[in-house]
């Protein structure tokens, strides 16, 4: 079995979604996606991975890695390193298909039939076309179904209550951002720490400790600002406050979880186990993040959860993607013993994620569990090719 063809498929619709298709000479196809500047991720697919990849085994996924980045960007969630997940997913999902096998059991076996689920609380067009952070993203329509943004920003208890209501009893909220961006992270006035700090006291005033919250702070705050938040959030039981600080200077962060009791999280857009094993190092966080379709994808991901096993780390793997990543990241955490938490995004998992795709992990009652079928378990519907705004390009021998 040789890789005979690698479509790549863009949508307008969805302009920071990148979807690859991985094709055999026998008839198999993997899928895989990645996110984030999709034009770039796309570039290094065709220059630098087809030319490697076309005419080989796509089961020797192990051998593969190194050739999948190329000599540079294998630091971070680069491009390359984005191009290189979705290829990544994309094989060990041929490999799950040839072997007749979910991927939980290429990956040693489930340790848990169903994982329980967190909602980040965005709406159906939260960072739809915009790529940087900040309010400028958010794609509020109120009237919209699971417009969970706007409503932890003015009905954060009607939320709250609704989540319950599902069975989701873990929420991720980010009510800083508004007051990042007044002072580029500079500084938060008394008044805007109050604002921010309205949704904790409303949630924790009417729903006790019945649901937990994290709070994410997107990167967008100086070493000062970031542990002024993070010990204002102490009072609110947080499971956890997430990348209070951008993630290129690391003795930064070990500053900030030394200086506040909140547990601390970071980890989704670094790429590769070099990345994560510094994390680890610094001996201070609560909490791995990773995004496997900009870490890596399974090959990595399943490698840095054992490496936080080590460390006695929990990781938990993210979705604000798209649903291979979703389904992926299933994958992984019903194989991973130190994995307790799966992300997702209501609005979108409830939206258009079954515009993309033929079937979705199922979701009961809080809790997440993988597609029946071989691979992934998923692929892309049919009429998805016959969209007028979806642009594919193709390498092939």
């Amino acid at each position: 079995m040789k890789v005979s063809r690698i479509d790549t498929l863009r949508i307008e619709e969805f302009p920071n979604l990148l979807l690859v298709e991985v094709k055999t000479d026998n008839g198999l196809v993997g899928l895989g996606e990645t996110f984030y500047g999709p034009a770039s991720a796309e570039a290094h697919i065709h220059e630098i991975i087809a030319p490697y990849l076309l005419g080989k085994d796509p089961l020797n996924i192990e051998s593969h890695q190194k050739n999948l980045i190329g000599y540079t960007g294998f630091i971070g969630a680069s491009a390359e390193r984005r191009g290189a997940s979705a290829i990544d997913i994309a094989l060990w999902d041929i490999w799950g298909k040839f072997t007749s096998q979910p991927i939980y059991n290429l990956l040693g076996g489930k340790v848990r039939d169903k994982i329980r689920v967190y909602n980040t609380c965005a709406g159906p067009h939260y960072i739809r076309k915009l790529p940087t952070q900040g309010t400028s993203n958010f794609g509020l329509n109120s009237r919209e179904k699971f417009e969970d943004l706007d409503a932890f920003l003015n009905n954060p208890e009607d939320l709250a209550h609704s989540l319950l209501d599902s069975g989701i009893n873990a929420m991720k909220i980010w009510p800083f951002d508004f007051a990042a961006e007044k002072s580029q992270g500079q500084n938060i006035s008394a008044e805007d720490m109050k604002i921010a700090l309205t949704p904790f006291n409303r949630i924790r005033k009417e729903l006790g400790d019945k649901i937990d919250i994290m709070a994410e702070l997107h990167s967008m705050w100086n070493k000062p600002q970031a542990i002024k938040i993070c010990r204002e959030l102490e009072e609110y039981n947080l499971l956890w406050i997430e990348d209070p600080v951008i993630m290129d200077h690391l003795s930064s962060i070990e500053e900030v979880c030394n200086n506040t009791l909140a547990p601390i999280a970071v980890g989704e857009t670094r790429g590769g186990r070099a990345d994560y094993r510094s994390l680890l190092e610094l001996n201070s966080l609560s909490q791995i993040i990773m995004d496997i379709s900009w870490g890596g994808g399974f090959s990595e991901a399943n490698k840095v959860s054992s490496m936080a096993e080590i460390w006695h780390l929990p990781i938990a793997f993210h979705d604000c993607t798209g649903p291979v990543t979703l389904t992926a990241s299933t994958h992984l955490a019903l194989a991973n013993s130190n994995c307790y938490i799966q992300e997702m995004v209501r609005a979108f998992y409830y939206g258009w994620y079954a515009d993309l795709v033929n079937t979705l992990p199922p979701v009961i009652n809080g809790f997440i569990t993988v597609p029946d079928g071989n691979g992934l378990g998923i692929s892309l519907n049919k009429d998805i090719y016959k969209r007028k705004d979806i642009h594919i390009k193709t390498s092939k021998n």
